[in-house]
């Protein structure tokens, strides 16, 4: 399995995250198993595009919250990683206070 999990929605509260924000934080490396998505469909096309960053972050967006890491913009780039043989990457992670499931 590429990913823990594939979920459909976010489980965490809105955190309500400018892009610039997101640019903040500094990129750390993820393997891609620890990583629960938060969309089950994805666009080939986006997948498959060579300029699928150019008007967005080149880094994955991930929320930590209770145990989890929800991969919450990215998937298609996590996606690429794994057809690459790559079992991680590099992502920004916003870390969320929660309560213990």
């Amino acid at each position: 399995m590429i990913f823990r999990a594939v979920r459909d929605g976010r489980p965490y509260p809105e955190h309500n995250l400018t892009l610039k924000q997101w640019a903040e934080i500094p990129p750390r490396p993820l393997r891609l198993d620890q990583l629960i998505t938060t969309k089950r469909e994805l666009a080939l096309d986006k997948l498959l595009a060579e300029d699928s960053t150019f008007y967005g972050d080149l880094f994955p967006h991930v929320v930590q919250w209770n145990s989890g890491l929800y991969l919450e913009d990215g998937l298609h780039r996590a996606l690429r990683a794994a057809l690459q043989q790559r079992n991680q990457i590099h992502a920004r992670v916003l870390v969320l206070a929660g309560q213990h499931e």
